[in-house]
């Protein structure tokens, strides 16, 4: 029981460091590139980071659990061997996990604009109206718990090496921190390009933070495009620091 708490104890310090570490350095890096962009949203942020790092004990805590079952029963399917599975796994893996994962938060993320439970879980989320570096994991813990589950359940099914499970969490930080940054960070060639026709960067989700009932992805487009809740991109705040779009 001990080595168990120890664990999850472990885990929260490590999700809660990488929120700050990550949104931090986004954080700063909007600083550097637009000067007091969030310089009048002091209190917003202040929400935001409070929310977030309720959060990360809910993230960590059935990944502490699974970390444990890993090391001491053998549990999940994580492995660290490359030879036990051919190396197309490797890469293959990583898509599957993250085409799950962007299916199950379109689906969750469009239950949760439902009337009846947005007050309840999802309202937290959108008081960011427009979001910040830190807003990426600002959830009420009913949300953050439906953000919780899907891995560690992904874990006890799909088999996958702990490089590659690696590469899911830093894809999943660094998306969900730059997709709320108030700004685009990537180049129109890219967010107006063909693959930006299929890849959600800030521009798409800042849309969703206006109007709530559309562009309810993670990673890809294709679920709204597909239940016509596409909505195209969205407008940031207007104003002379904002970063020019070009290429």
């Amino acid at each position: 029981m001990t080595a168990l708490i120890l664990s999850v104890i472990a885990m929260t310090v490590i999700v809660g460091v990488r929120y700050l570490a990550v949104s931090g350095a986004f954080a700063w890096l909007t600083d550097r590139k637009l000067p007091g962009f969030y310089g009048d949203r002091r209190e917003q942020i202040r929400k935001e980071i409070g929310w977030s790092l309720a959060s990360a004990f809910i993230y960590a805590a059935p990944a502490g659990i699974l970390a444990w079952g890993w090391q001491a029963h053998g549990w999940t399917r994580i492995y660290s061997n490359v030879a036990d599975y051919p190396l197309w796994w490797l890469p293959a893996s990583v898509v599957i996990y993250l085409l799950l994962h962007d299916s199950w938060f379109y689906w969750t993320h469009r239950l949760m604009h439902r009337p009846s439970v947005y007050k309840r879980m999802h309202a937290v989320h959108h008081a960011s109206r427009d979001p910040t570096a830190w807003a990426a994991m600002s959830f009420h813990p009913w949300e953050s718990i439906t953000g919780a589950v899907l891995v560690p359940a992904l874990v006890l099914l799909i088999p996958i090496h702990y490089a590659a499970l690696l590469t899911v969490l830093l894809i999943m930080t660094v998306m969900g921190v730059t997709n709320h940054m108030g700004w685009e960070l990537f180049p129109n060639w890219l967010v107006r390009g063909p693959a930006g026709q299929w890849l959600i960067t800030a521009s798409h989700h800042q849309r969703h933070h206006e109007k709530h009932l559309c562009n309810f992805g993670l990673y890809f487009r294709f679920w709204d495009r597909l239940c016509g809740t596409d909505r195209g991109l969205g407008e940031f705040r207007s104003g002379p620091r904002l970063r020019p779009r070009q290429s």
